[in-house]
Order: structure tokens, then sequence, then C-alpha cells
């Protein structure tokens, strides 16, 4: 009996993680309740370290109120070095009040997502953490110069034990190699860039769309991964992309646009659904597709064509341009492959049924200008259907995981 409680009580555990690891961090959102943090919140997200941050699984974020936050929103720094010294208050562990209070020896020095950059040398990108008497703590930048008060402990903001903390601090770190001056990156000749390599046909189609290319060339040097179909897969989808209507081709080149920095390694570790420009354009449309890797191999999934990356264009942070082998094509203006569906029953017996007079159209009629733009799934039927077949795998595949959880849980408790 007690074995079959030990192994229960494993089990338990073990579906707790799962649950929570699901359940994933969002900092924005987090301090999106707490107003007297939105110029903090504004920086992680100018800098794109918000998206940084939330796909961690262990991490320590370090806000400073608006009232605190000093020079960083002066005008002073550039977007790099405020990206470094934002970087300075993203300690990759996990403190709360309670571990802060119960320091080995009083002291520690923790690494953080700017020491992780590698623009950091040496031990300049740790995070000395002190314990002091009556329960103060503090915290003061390595290689800080000499007579540089530290930044105190005031509180915690959000903490889920072990995996995410967001600690309230009483001033910004000073940290001199985090406040130096970083260069902006080179200009980049998007249809230059995507015309010598593997993309001169997608490029041609940029070109010639005046609101697509705006969008996405306005986008490249802040952050943006761009998926470029090869020149035979635009070739093959051009009969297609023809009949699409103005608005529609806007939408779909866009499509294959994400607001966001992924190199080659974080889409490897980080599947899931991306949202796209499209998404942000394009009212009441969802847009997005899921990222999978598949024997080494990064898929996208549309719920109407895979595509795969077949080569990196450049991988340069803000911009990442990978070449795929299919046109992606939306759920949004495209039918969705459905699985293959059952045979049908038997016919029973025929019933003498009344004729009825045909109306004025049918499925087999050809759509109108608004359904050329918005694709023959555009209607809120086929937009379900989408849904749905989405929300099936992705329950699969959060039962599997759950499943091998506790089937290594079951095998550490025999």
């Amino acid at each position: 009996m007690d074995l079959r409680l030990r192994r229960l009580a494993v089990v338990a555990v073990a579906l707790a993680v799962s649950a929570a690891a699901a359940e994933g961090f969002n900092i924005t959102k987090i301090l999106a309740e707490h107003p007297e943090y939105s110029k903090f919140n504004e920086l992680l997200t100018k800098t794109r370290l918000a998206g940084d941050i939330n796909r961690r699984r262990t991490i320590t974020v370090l806000a400073v109120a608006n009232g605190d936050i000093g020079a960083l929103t002066s005008g002073h720094y550039t977007l790099g070095t405020l990206r470094h010294i934002l970087e300075m208050h993203i300690v990759v562990d996990y403190f709360d009040e309670k571990k802060l209070k119960q320091l080995s020896h009083g002291a520690t020095a923790a690494s953080t997502m700017f020491q992780q950059s590698g623009a950091a040398t040496d031990m300049n990108g740790y995070v000395n953490i002190t314990q002091h008497r009556g329960g103060k703590v503090t915290f003061i930048a390595d290689g800080a110069p000499d007579g540089t008060a530290p930044s105190t402990f005031v509180g915690d903001i959000y903490a889920k034990r072990f995996d995410y903390a967001v600690l309230h601090v009483s001033k910004v770190l000073s940290s001199p190699e985090a406040e130096a001056p970083v260069a902006p990156p080179a200009p980049v000749n998007l249809t230059d860039l995507l015309s010598k390599k593997y993309c001169k046909s997608f490029a041609g189609l940029l070109a010639a769309n005046a609101d697509a290319f705006s969008t996405i060339n306005g986008t490249k040097d802040t952050a943006l991964t761009l998926f470029c179909p090869v020149d035979a897969a635009v070739a093959s989808f051009m009969p297609k992309f023809k009949n699409l209507t103005a608005k529609a081709k806007t939408a779909i080149l866009l499509y294959h646009a994400v607001p966001d920095y992924y190199s080659l390694q974080l889409l490897k570790s980080n599947n899931g659904k991306v949202t796209t420009l499209a998404t942000t354009s394009v009212a009441k449309k969802d847009y997005t597709y899921d990222v999978q890797t598949e024997d080494d191999t990064v898929t996208l999934d549309t719920k109407v064509t895979t595509s795969s990356i077949q080569a990196t264009v450049r991988d340069d942070d803000p911009l990442a341009v990978y070449a795929i082998s299919k046109f992606l094509q939306p759920k949004e203006l495209f039918k969705v492959a459905e699985d293959l569906a059952p045979a049908p029953a038997p016919e029973g017996p025929k019933k003498k049924t009344t004729k009825k007079k045909p109306t004025t159209t049918s499925a087999a009629a050809a759509p109108s200008d608004d359904e050329s733009a918005d694709g023959p799934a555009a209607d809120s039927s086929a937009d379900d259907a989408a849904d749905k077949a989405g929300a099936a795998p992705s329950l699969l595949a959060r039962w599997a995981a759950t499943a091998a959880t506790v089937a290594a849980a079951l095998a550490l408790a025999a």
C-alpha cells in the first residue's frame, strides 16, 4: 500500500510540473498589472528583451519603478546599449525573497543575460547579491566602479516557485561595460539580400507591392524573421497568387514575416505558434502558423501547407532570413488540408423526394471579388474547422508530453 501511495504522489507531482510548464510566462502581462513599472515594461518591449525573457525556463527580472528609471528614458543611450543595461537586470537563475534571505554565506554571484550575450568580458555580466544584517539585500554589478551605491531589494512583484520571479529593486544597476556605446547595425538592402540568395522571385513580388515592402522593410532594423520561398516554390504558386486580389496579395506576403528575431537555434528549441505581420495588419484575422522541428529540420505548418527551412540567407540579430521549400498559404485564404475522413455509411433505400428549384449560387460557383480577396476559407465555418484542426494536434502533443513525464516518474518510483 505504501508503495502505491508513493507512486501516486510522484505521478501527482509530475502532472503538476507538466501543467505549470504549459502555463508559460509573460513578463509584459505581469508588469502591465503594475503601472508603476510601465516605463521599465516599455523598455523591455522596445529592446526586444520581453520575448527573450518569455522563452526562458528559469529567470529573475529585477524591475525598477518609474520614478527610479533615471537616464534610461532620456534618449541618451542607443537601442543596443539600452538592451545591454537591461540585460544586467535579467538574472538567469531563480530568486525570490525567501531565497535571497537564505543565501549560503550571505552572498552569491549570479549570471545575467548580459553575460550570456557574449558582449560582457570576464565577470562583468555577473551581479553580486549580498544579504546584510537586518534582512537587507543588495545587488551590484561586477566591475562597478568603487563607491557605486548598490541597488536594494524592495519586495516581490511576482514569483512562481523555482521558475520565474519578478523583483522590485530600488535603482538601475550601474555597469560601465553594459553602458558602453553600441554602434547601430549596418543598413541592409532587403531586395539585394533576397535576390543574391535563393529568393530572387520572392524579392520581385515584394518590390512590386509597396504596402508589403514598406511594412517589412520598416521592421527589419527592429526585429524581423523573414521566410522567403525559393524561386521554384514561387513559380509553382504563381497561378494561385495571380488570382488573389490586391488585398490578399499584401496579406500573404506579410504572412511570411514574423515581427521578432529568431535564430535557427531558437526556432529549433522554441516550437509553437508565431504571429506574423499579417496578424497585426489584417483586422479580425489570425494569420499565424506553427513552427515545429522534425529530425533537426524546422517546418512551418499553416494547416494548408507545410514548408521546411532549406537554407539560412542571413542570421544576424535583429534580422533573420530563411529560404523555405514552399510558399506559405494561410488558412484565411485557402482551404485547410483535412485528415482522411472515414468511409461513408452505406446508403439506405432511396426515398421519394420532391424536386426543389435550384438556388442562384452553388458550391462550385466562382467566388465573388471579396471571396477572392479572402479566399475560399474566409467564412466563419471554415475558420472554426481550422481552429479545430489546429487544436487536436496541440492537445495530443500536451497529453503525450504529460504521459512521458508520468512514465518517467513511475520508473523512478518503482
